[in-house]
């Protein structure tokens, strides 16, 4: 018996939780069926939660521990664990997974609404695991074996203002690289995903050049608006998604107005390929 309403976003990923309020802990009963969901659905979301920074924290801990303060962005004072998702800062309208470009990206990541546009400012998120199943049997032959080196010196688009040119300075301060495999094994559910995003710049064994086509065909699969959940925030919302098996974009469609986001993320493993081999690190933080 479910102890709480779950409505389906898609019909591939994505689900409103409904009847849980985020502010009170929640019983092992109903956080077995919520991490449940989140290994079904991909992406849950929350909406009309009133809580604070502890009440995320206290929440996206049940997933596993927290991770350590980011390597480049700023933090919350006082709060080294909450990251603001500020728009004044950074615009992630690219399609990508957090933190990619280290050995063992997050688990997943819990986002919060704290200031929110008039118009625009959507989460859009993507099923991996679906663009995998999608690819043709002889494009998934040979995904099957490729490796990918993610690294922060990937695209950063300039916003022109000053604080945005600060966080840019401070992201690519240190260069950080990790072959992955391009598809993952997920840890818990088994399931394979493709493991890219805009962080993956080349393959192993292949120059930027070669590799830019491929990783773009397979990317497209990923991307295909059947398997994206797109969410429009409203005052009080929470999602998480699980970053082992997902892409997101932020939609830079707000003009100069202000959004503001918390984000607070789980630590996660080294990811695993179809043949058991792990990720490797090839800088890191250099």
């Amino acid at each position: 018996m479910s102890l709480f309403g779950l409505r389906r976003i898609g019909g591939r990923i994505g689900a409103e939780v409904t009847g849980v309020d985020l502010s009170t802990e929640l019983s092992d009963a109903v956080f077995r069926q919520i991490h449940d969901a989140f290994l079904e659905h991909k992406v849950l979301f929350f909406r009309d939660q009133d809580i604070n920074d502890a009440h995320q924290l206290a929440f996206a801990a049940r997933f596993g521990p927290l991770t350590a303060p980011h390597p480049m962005m700023r933090t919350v004072d006082g709060t080294p664990q909450v990251i603001p998702v500020d728009g004044e800062d950074q615009r992630a309208d690219h399609w990508h997974t957090d933190v990619s470009f280290t050995t063992a990206p997050s688990l997943g990541t819990s986002l919060r609404s704290v200031v929110l546009p008039p118009y625009g400012g959507d989460t859009m998120v993507a099923n991996a695991a679906a663009g995998y199943r999608d690819l043709p049997a002889e494009l998934r032959a040979i995904a099957d074996g490729l490796w990918a080196v993610h690294t922060n010196h990937a695209e950063q688009p300039r916003l022109g203002t000053e604080r945005g040119e600060k966080v840019r300075e401070a992201f690519l301060a240190r260069r950080f690289e990790a072959a992955h495999p391009v598809v993952r094994v997920h840890p818990e559910s088994g399931e394979p995903s493709l493991f890219l995003g805009g962080f993956a710049q080349w393959l192993v064994g292949m120059t930027p050049r070669e590799s830019r086509p491929i990783i773009d065909v397979l990317q497209s699969y990923v991307r295909r608006p059947e398997n994206t959940a797109r969410w429009s925030w409203r005052p009080g919302d929470v999602l998480i998604f699980d970053n082992r098996s997902t892409q997101h974009y932020a939609v830079n469609d707000y003009d100069r107005h202000q959004r503001v986001l918390h984000r607070v993320s789980v630590d996660g493993d080294v990811p695993v390929g179809l043949d058991g081999k792990r990720s490797y690190a090839l800088r890191e933080g250099e």
